[in-house]
């Protein structure tokens, strides 16, 4: 009888414990990715990475290299658990890691980029291709150029701000916002394929609150941090033309705000005419 009382309690206590599991991730959403690897450390690594208590749990398989990504849709998503998980070294079918995280793994767990070689492969041979195709080739160029819509947008958005048009800026966060999502990751260099995974949660956010008002006032506040990352992603980027680095003092209540221009003259989008020439180039892009 004892021994069928201790039963039934530690059956009723492994269902208890997994229920209290499943009850952790509160608007559990789940989705399969394949991620590369090699071996039980791998496995560890990807995990780790992309736990997050109570918000993300990933499980792995080392045979699969198939990974089940459970996560609470209202906190965090698909992208950024994976992008966690590229910065710790390994790739996804969405996201390639940095060369250096890939090197900085132990010899056992360097496993085959299938990923990128897939990436590789194509753009050399569509380069190849166009090779005596002007035309083409220029296709290629823009193309390879992901951020180009994301800068010319951002430009666009910053003359708005300086004439102080609150409507006119809504809608073009809006362009600069479906540009940011159309960006194909593993289409860039990494070294600016790393800074995109940094900055572009923040990009996305902060073109989303410019485009949900009118108030330029409002706008100007997200505007300084959104230039700060596109500054962040020029400055590993190659720019074909002269990019100005400039900066007012006044702005942010005194303590100074940055901006991107593509001429040299002052045109301040944090006060638009009541200071239209207030600033400096402290630095220029090329």
């Amino acid at each position: 009888m004892k021994n069928i009382f201790q039963n039934i309690t530690l059956l009723l206590s492994v269902a208890l414990l997994s229920i209290s599991c499943e009850a952790q991730i509160k608007n559990e959403k789940k989705e399969t990715v394949k991620i590369t690897g090699n071996c039980e450390m791998c496995e560890e690594t990807i995990e780790k990475a992309g736990n997050l208590k109570k918000i993300a749990a990933v499980d792995w398989d080392k045979d699969t290299k198939m990974a089940t990504i459970s996560y609470d849709d209202k906190k965090t998503n698909k992208e950024e658990i994976l992008k966690r998980i590229a910065l710790a070294g390994y790739d996804s079918q969405f996201f390639l890691a940095p060369d250096q995280a890939y090197k900085n793994l132990p010899e056992c767990c360097q496993y085959k980029r299938e990923f990128k070689k897939e990436t590789i492969k194509s753009v050399s041979k569509e380069m190849a291709h166009n090779h005596e195709d002007h035309v083409k080739s220029q296709e290629v160029i823009q193309e390879k150029n992901q951020l180009e819509k994301v800068y010319e947008n951002y430009f666009m958005l910053k003359d708005a701000l300086v004439k102080s048009d609150g409507n006119k800026a809504s809608d073009l966060s809006k362009v600069l916002l479906t540009a940011i999502n159309e960006v194909k990751m593993e289409k860039l260099d990494n070294d600016v394929h790393l800074v995109w995974m940094k900055v572009m949660k923040n990009l996305t956010e902060d073109a989303e609150h410019i485009n949900e008002t009118k108030d330029v006032k409002h706008q100007r506040d997200y505007f300084m941090t959104l230039s700060k990352n596109i500054y962040a992603l020029m400055k590993v980027d190659k720019s074909k033309e002269p990019v100005y680095y400039q900066f007012c003092p006044m702005a942010n209540d005194g303590k100074g705000a940055n901006w991107l221009s593509k001429e040299s003259t002052i045109k301040n989008p944090y006060y638009g005419s009541m200071m239209l020439n207030c600033g400096k180039t402290v630095e220029k892009l090329k």
